[in-house]
């Protein structure tokens, strides 16, 4: 992999990032987003699902606050990415917290060909079909990398498991990564950015395995970046977007990640 290149490929490119995402974090995706080098659009109206999504180059769903409308819009728009051959990274929030949630994370698995599930390791778990404890969008399980494994193998998909390590694995291939800090959990929709930012990445690579490692590594290296350089949770979140889009080649130096 050549983590820099690929990034230029973004920031070069523009690919267009269709977003179908919660009314909480919209504005920091779509910024999060631009600051990748990438293109966000919010459409959520099944009016308009097909024309967007043929002309982009990936479609990232996020489940944080669903109702029936968004729903159908969900699931109008997964078929709509296959039929134009869209990769699809979708983000579970909250599975495993409601019995909908859940319902509704394995109906949009079975039915179409999600190429990136990125969840916690609360909500991983619970569609391992292991015990685990989500409260609202956080995690008590800690994660394991057998855990993303039993998902990626279960629903044929590449998973990416965040929390203190996070693991991605497509049920082949496993890797850790150890950037980040812990100044993420102090801010309402770090985990929803870096969907935006994973889906950057799968929109320019073939490879989800590969463009989820590149995702992670960009994300939280600017993280800890961007901790250094902030006085408290305001500022890092500013601080965050603007590492992002100033990063630079020998930042990839920082990277820890292990291929298991």
């Amino acid at each position: 992999m050549n983590f820099f290149e690929d990034l230029e490929r973004i920031r070069i490119k523009k690919p267009l990032i269709h977003h179908i995402t919660n009314y909480v974090v919209m504005n920091d995706s779509a910024n999060i987003t631009i600051a990748v080098g990438a293109s966000p659009i919010m459409a959520h109206a099944v009016e308009e699902l097909e024309e967007i999504i043929s002309v982009a180059s990936a479609l990232y769903i996020n489940i944080g606050t669903l109702d029936t409308r968004w729903i159908d819009s969900m699931v109008s728009a997964v078929k709509y990415a296959e039929r134009y051959n869209v990769p699809i990274l979708l983000d579970p929030v909250g599975a495993g917290a409601s019995r909908l949630r859940t319902e509704v994370t394995e109906r949009l698995l079975y039915s179409s060909k999600i190429k990136i599930l990125k969840g916690n390791g609360g909500e991983i778990s619970s569609l391992a079909g292991r015990k685990g404890t989500t409260k609202g969008v956080e995690s008590a399980v800690s994660p394991e990398a057998e855990i993303a494994t039993t998902v990626a193998e279960k629903y044929g998909v590449n998973v990416v498991m965040t929390g203190k390590v996070d693991y991605v694995s497509d049920g082949r291939r496993n890797a850790a990564v150890e950037n980040g800090t812990p100044m993420l959990g102090k801010i309402t929709g770090s985990g929803c950015m870096l969907g935006s930012v994973i889906s950057s990445f799968m929109a320019i690579k073939e490879d989800p395995f590969e463009a989820s490692i590149e995702g992670l590594l960009t994300y939280e290296i600017a993280a800890e970046i961007a901790e250094k350089k902030a006085e408290g949770p305001g500022t890092f979140k500013s601080k965050l977007m603007d590492e992002i889009y100033n990063f630079k080649s020998e930042y990839y130096s920082l990277a820890r990640v292990k291929y298991l």
